[in-house]
């Protein structure tokens, strides 16, 4: 992908998901709905991605719904931008780049997306289609850092 056809810099940069906040919110919902709202709630935390980024070239395959994923690498550590036009799913990209944002290639590498959602408690919650959309991101992160 061309420089043009990047956001910038800064735009990678601005997003900055704390995981130390992500456990302790699901740790302590009760429910599924409760997990849910705050998939919901971290999807809103993303910043919407103009039009102009929103192309083919940069669609995940294997999503049900739309999703766009850009990777730069900025001194020696991997930045990623993502959105989906499905709330659900744009809150589960929140929650992978949360664990992926600003990482080594080693640490990307090493990523376990099972036991992470585990630890979140939203194993087995997610539709089979949701799921394989969701592994589809984490491969193409993985690929980008290699």
């Amino acid at each position: 992908m061309s420089q043009a056809t990047q956001p910038t810099t800064e735009a990678f940069l601005a997003i900055n998901l704390d995981s130390s906040e992500i456990l302790p919110l699901f740790e302590n919902a009760s429910n599924w709905q409760e997990r849910y709202r705050q998939i919901m709630l971290l999807g809103k935390t993303l910043p919407k991605l103009d039009e102009q980024f929103r192309v083919e070239v940069a669609q995940v395959r294997g999503c049900e719904s739309n999703a766009w994923l850009y990777h730069k690498k900025i001194e020696g550590k991997h930045y990623f931008i993502a959105d989906s036009d499905a709330r659900i799913v744009k809150g589960l990209v929140a929650l992978l780049l949360t664990a992926c944002q600003g990482k080594s290639a080693a640490e990307i590498a090493t990523f376990d997306l099972d036991a992470y959602f585990e630890q979140l408690g939203l194993t087995g919650q997610l539709s089979p289609s949701r799921t394989n959309g969701l592994f589809a991101l984490a491969q193409a992160i993985k690929a980008f850092s290699s």
